[in-house]
């Protein structure tokens, strides 16, 4: 039975809640719903989380430290897990460009080989190393790209970029989300805790720049922060770049939420 005014019953049982996720602004990438969200890129967002990854970064005053959970490999007896390089989130793009992916495995590989295509067609065009800075703009726009054409669907990942800037000579970081904002950082951190970690981030960095050392204890901490205790520990990718030696280095390491003993902030692993 139809109300006063011509609204039905239903309809008006819906309130802004229908208006504002009815399936026709769900749908669509291009859409804008009432309040003037983009929903599917705040899905795509939200996703980064559901991969149940948590990755943290840190700036200092030399070097750049990245760290993230390691992807367990599917239990599947035909599986070869011989290779480390399958489950890794950690992308070399050049020698002295490093990529982490947050997010959906197959996108974040995607748009590493996109990524060292990009740079080195840069590198071939203008002769040097495409800066970290230029790098991250251009995964910003590729991202942003695809929040305007429906025939595409966002990135499901957040893309940090480290490097060292060759004109300045300082560490840069940088991460690209799926709506193609691009942001510098001190320090961030993305994924299933990103926002522990960040708050954690924010309470202990507070003075100057950090040094080397200091750089990964503080990364290694932020991730230890928001890991679940568990006896065996958690396997963990660490990649770092150096002025020094501004080469992309990763190594895979055991990581235990309590130290045990004298064991060292990291136990050895290999990649």
């Amino acid at each position: 039975m139809a109300s006063q005014g011509g609204v039905s019953e239903s309809s008006s049982r819906g309130g802004g809640r229908a208006a504002e996720t009815g399936p026709s602004y769900d749908r669509s990438i291009t859409v804008f719903s009432p309040k003037g969200r983009l929903l599917q890129v705040e899905y795509a967002l939200k996703s980064v989380k559901l991969a149940g990854i948590t990755s943290v970064a840190v700036r200092g005053d030399d070097s750049v430290c990245v760290i993230t959970q390691r992807s367990r490999a599917p239990v599947d007896p035909l599986l070869d897990t011989t290779d480390p390089a399958d489950f890794s989130h950690l992308f070399e793009i050049t020698e002295r460009l490093g990529m982490l992916t947050t997010g959906m495995a197959a996108d974040g590989r995607s748009l590493a080989h996109e990524a060292r295509n990009e740079a080195a067609g840069f590198r071939r065009k203008w002769g040097y190393e495409m800066p970290p800075r230029m790098l991250a703009q251009w995964l910003a726009d590729r991202a942003q790209v695809r929040t305007q054409h429906a025939k595409l669907r966002p990135y499901r990942v957040v893309a940090t970029v480290v490097g060292i800037d060759e004109e300045k000579r300082t560490p840069e970081l940088f991460t690209c989300d799926p709506a193609g904002l691009v942001l510098g950082h001190k320090a961030t951190s993305a994924g299933f805790k990103g926002l522990e970690a960040i708050k954690f981030l924010e309470e202990k960095m507070t003075g100057d720049p950090l040094p080397f050392e200091s750089t990964i204890e503080m990364a290694v901490s932020a991730m230890r922060h928001v890991l679940e205790d568990n006896k065996e520990g958690h396997d963990i990718e660490v990649g770092v770049v150096r002025k020094s030696s501004p080469a992309f280095r990763t190594v895979l390491k055991r990581l235990h939420k309590y130290p045990q003993g004298a064991q060292s902030t990291l136990d050895q692993g290999q990649r």
